[in-house]
């Protein structure tokens, strides 16, 4: 048996245009006070 122990999340991805979009995006939703990570695919 692993001792990884899971922790289940929820998430949205939100698809933008470029990158300046993201950066506004991201901002907003700070700003509303939720946890954010940044991806880049």
């Amino acid at each position: 048996m692993s001792a990884f122990k899971y922790k289940e999340q929820y998430a949205v991805i939100v698809i933008c245009e470029h990158e300046k979009e993201q950066q506004e995006v991201y901002e907003r939703l700070k700003n509303e006070g939720y946890t954010l990570k940044v991806v880049a695919v």
